[in-house]
């Protein structure tokens, strides 16, 4: 029950940084722990499941890029239900502050999604030619990208241990790349492999930098944000992604071929509207929880997170699709590992340095 009220408070109350300047200091306003926990395991649903179910799509027959782009955004009418019972609480409740998002916010959101559009159908291009482990490792490397756009857009301070953690990220993706033939899939040729490898890669860099402007629109929003207007904001990053993926798929004859290559498809025609729905819904939870772990932190804690998920995703591959784990994906993700575990260990460091600092003045002050 307490864990409940602390959401419901969550979704009311919560409040971002007035101004981008501060944005750094994200993690000196009270954590919404119930709230932060919820949207972790939207992201965790949405980080080992989204590419396990894309890339079904592709081992069954599925070839159509732009419909699996499609599936990456087109879940937010799950958001409906939790949108109307908000709006229905706003109105029992004269007294609360704004339910709709400002205008400038809503501009924001629909410039974002255009660029998580475009991101949606870099990742996707990129995981027809690789395996889900190997397309997991290289798409957390967006933490880099999130660390140096952070710094640049939202002042994020830097230190040896993050610097230390993007050089160990970045070191893990390069020997990916330099030794890519031991597990590619088949057909899929040595120049299609080192193809995919980029295009992943350039998701992860866009995608790095489409967050940190996430988390700018937060701070820059005159009125005060709460998780409804993170929804809302969800809502409208979706509905654009999804008008860029579908006006791509009108252009390119996607919509014409769905129904021929339903029918071929070797699940059969049923599983294949099947796992097109379930990757809809499922890629939702995940950007879902990337933007309320945003409003509850900060960018670069979305980034770390979703890197800590790369194990669980590189298991559940192995598992699910006898993917070979070789000795370069092990060195890569202990390369990832080590860089996770040095960011945390230099977080814990300034959290005790800030802690003694904030004492020793508590101290003075009495004096």
């Amino acid at each position: 029950m307490a864990s409940s009220m602390n959401i419901e408070s969550g979704l009311e109350e919560g409040t971002t940084h007035d101004k981008a300047s501060k944005s750094q200091e994200t993690n000196k306003k009270p954590i919404n722990w119930p709230l932060l926990f919820l949207n972790a395991v939207f992201m965790a649903i949405g980080v080992i499941g989204g590419p396990l179910l894309s890339r079904l799509y592709y081992l069954h027959g599925g070839s159509r890029k732009w419909v699996n782009t499609f599936t990456q955004s087109a879940g937010f009418p799950i958001l409906f239900g939790p949108l109307f019972f908000l709006y229905l609480r706003h109105r029992a409740n004269p007294q609360s502050p704004h339910f709709f998002m400002e205008t400038k916010l809503f501009v924001a959101s629909a410039i974002v999604g255009v660029f998580i559009g475009l991101d949606n159908f870099l990742y996707t291009l990129g995981l027809s030619y690789l395996p889900v482990s190997t397309s997991s490792i290289l798409y957390a490397t967006q933490l880099a990208f999130i660390a140096v756009f952070a710094r640049i857009i939202v002042r994020q301070k830097f230190t040896p241990f993050t610097i230390n953690s993007v050089v160990l990220m970045t070191l893990g993706s390069v020997l990916l790349g330099l030794r890519s033939g031991g597990d590619r899939p088949a057909g899929v040729t040595g120049k299609g492999y080192l193809f995919g490898f980029f295009l992943t890669l350039g998701s992860a860099g866009l995608i790095g930098f489409v967050w940190p402007c996430v988390e700018l629109c937060y701070a820059k929003a005159t009125r005060v944000m709460n998780f409804t207007v993170v929804l809302q904001f969800q809502h409208n990053v979706a509905v654009f992604a999804t008008l860029v993926s579908f006006i791509a798929m009108i252009a390119n004859k996607d919509l014409q071929a769905m129904q021929r290559e339903s029918k071929e498809y070797g699940l059969g025609q049923t599983m294949y509207v099947v796992v097109l729905v379930a990757a809809a819904v499922v890629w939702q939870f995940s950007f879902l929880g990337g933007l309320g772990v945003i409003f509850c932190i900060g960018s670069l804690f979305n980034g770390i997170l979703s890197a800590v998920l790369l194990p669980m995703t590189e298991v559940a591959a192995v598992f699910a699709y006898h993917e070979k784990f070789t000795g370069e994906k092990g060195m890569a993700l202990a390369l990832c590992l080590w860089g996770f575990t040095s960011y945390f260990f230099g977080e814990y460091q300034n959290n005790k340095k800030a802690k003694a600092t904030t004492k020793e003045q508590d101290e003075q002050y009495k004096e």
